[in-house]
């Protein structure tokens, strides 16, 4: 109910101040109209380079209980987190808890 109640009230506030915000033209203004040449705004590819220099290796060790039967065994992984989105995950020991 709250979420609808914001939901709304931000609506409502939108269409109270968008038309008072007039777009005054150049000549009415008194000063000359200037361009803006779209070539100043970076282009789109530029930003998602940039984020795919940052992507590296990832190491972690992570540890888990298994029950076999009626043993538990501690084992100790080794996951690779490559830059693709793969994951290579090795066994490094097994030791018997109880």
């Amino acid at each position: 109910m709250k979420k609808l109640l914001a939901l709304s009230l931000t609506v409502a506030s939108l269409g109270f101040f968008a038309p008072a915000a007039e777009a005054k033209t150049a000549e009415a203004s008194g000063t000359p109209a200037v361009t803006i040449a779209a070539s100043t705004v970076a282009p789109q590819w530029q930003n998602q380079r940039r984020r795919r220099q940052n992507r590296r290796v990832r190491v972690v060790t992570q540890a888990r209980l298994v029950r076999v039967g009626r043993r538990v065994f501690r084992e100790t992984y080794q996951v690779t987190y490559l830059p693709n989105g793969r994951t290579q995950t090795r066994l490094i020991s097994r030791v018997r808890v109880r």
